[in-house]
């Protein structure tokens, strides 16, 4: 059964067109805030339109797991044995491609709790965060779990974020991303909008970076070891604005968000908390390397650490466009990537998997969400919307790599 397109509609917030009315100062510029809304059709991943999707030379796309409702977020054990979220119901489910064939063949639920979201794995233990608790769980034999222990039950309330993402660094510390509770404020709990950085042991945690208003999607670069993550822009601005932010995440950085947004435009609804100008907000805030298509909504973000694909894309970072709902022409739908130069910089974004949006962009079969590498250097990709897993294989048509060459 199909979903219609969400009609479009538009919402102008008169509210923002006098400085003087709104006190904004001079300094900044006011928004006049306005924005689309738009859903796509959801149309079934059939065949025919999975065969459709386009990759670049040397690569394939097939179903590696399909029915499973509403996977979110991934985690791939070291013997292959894949690990899927579903927000929703609360579930962990165990995906096993046994005889390595590039599709599932079991597939078991192995835990549940209310809003189970983000997942990572480490010495033989799967970690996973809901909205107000981190649990973790022994990994058994089989590849079922143990009795899930509960190391924190107070980490912040959700608000419009919910997503608490995991991953574990190259330092083998264990990193918590904590959405905002809202589209732009002034947050009352320090550790909303921000990066955490968490004791697995239950004994407590610090805040790694701030001013971040929902960073889904992060990991190492495998060189330099620096932390990149992808973070939301803020909605109702516009089509354009705010455009999705690449950053490098330091220590006790603070990205701006909500008085700093993109290449460092002052936002007038929210003035600098500290008292500070705009202006001195500013030059103290980190700001992004590379801006992307505003609402295009990346949801996850996975470094190329495989040998096995062409020697372009060693250090290539990948990332999933969810898609957007809140601009009048679809953006997202998508997978690219991030071009990276030797020196461990980011230079652009290209496309790398796209095919989702089909009939003039009115419809849709796949948003995709989560992505991780398996050990043969494929990727596996959560599909949210059509309860699909895809997995994108190299299968030839380039150079080997050579330990000895690294390029972007």
């Amino acid at each position: 059964m199909t979903k219609a397109p969400l009609l479009l509609a538009t919402a102008l917030f008169a509210g923002f067109s006098s400085a003087t009315a709104q006190n904004v100062p001079p300094e900044a510029t006011p928004f006049q805030m306005q924005g689309n809304i738009y859903l796509p059709k959801k149309l079934p991943a059939t065949p025919e339109r999975v065969a459709s999707l386009k990759v670049p030379a040397g690569f394939t796309i097939s179903k590696y797991a399909e029915g499973l409702d509403a996977p979110r977020m991934l985690a791939q054990a070291p013997n292959g044995d894949l690990y899927v979220s579903n927000r929703v119901k609360g579930t962990v489910t165990l995906l096993r491609d046994a005889n390595k064939d590039g599709k599932v063949e079991l597939t078991k639920q192995v835990a549940q709790k209310p809003h189970l979201h983000g997942l990572a794995l480490k010495d033989g233990k799967l970690y996973m965060a809901a909205v107000r608790e981190l649990y973790v769980a022994d990994v058994k034999a089989d590849g079922t779990l143990g009795e899930l222990k509960t190391l924190y039950k107070d980490l912040p309330d959700a608000g419009q974020h919910a997503n608490r993402t995991l991953q574990f660094g190259p330092d083998g510390k264990l990193y918590l991303s904590v959405g905002s509770t809202c589209n732009a404020c002034d947050e009352d709990n320090p550790e909303n909008a921000t990066l955490l950085q968490v004791n697995t042991d239950g004994s407590g945690r610090t805040v790694y970076a701030t001013g971040l208003r929902n960073t889904i999607g992060f990991d190492w670069h495998p060189t330099t070891k620096a932390l990149f993550g992808m973070d939301h822009g803020i909605d109702w601005l516009g089509d354009e604005d705010q455009q999705e932010e690449l950053n490098l995440l330091k220590p006790g950085g603070n990205y701006g968000w909500p008085s700093i947004i993109a290449d460092g435009k002052p936002y007038p609804a929210n003035k600098p908390k500290s008292g500070e100008t705009y202006a001195q907000f500013d030059a103290k805030a980190v700001r992004p390397l590379l801006l992307y298509k505003a609402h295009s909504a990346p949801l996850g973000l996975v470094f190329n650490r495989s040998q096995q694909l062409p020697a372009e894309y060693q250090n290539t970072a990948f990332v999933t466009m969810h898609g957007s709902w809140n601009r009048a022409q679809p953006s997202g739908y998508k997978i690219v990537r991030v071009r990276f130069n030797e020196q461990g910089q980011p230079q652009q974004f290209e496309d790398f998997v796209t095919g989702w949006l089909v009939e003039n962009d009115k419809s849709e079969f796949g948003r995709p969400c989560a992505i991780v590498q398996a050990a043969d250097g494929s990727l596996l990709v959560s599909d949210d919307d059509n309860g699909v897993i895809y997995r994108v294989a190299y299968t030839g048509g380039g150079k080997a790599v050579k330990k000895e060459k690294k390029r972007g």
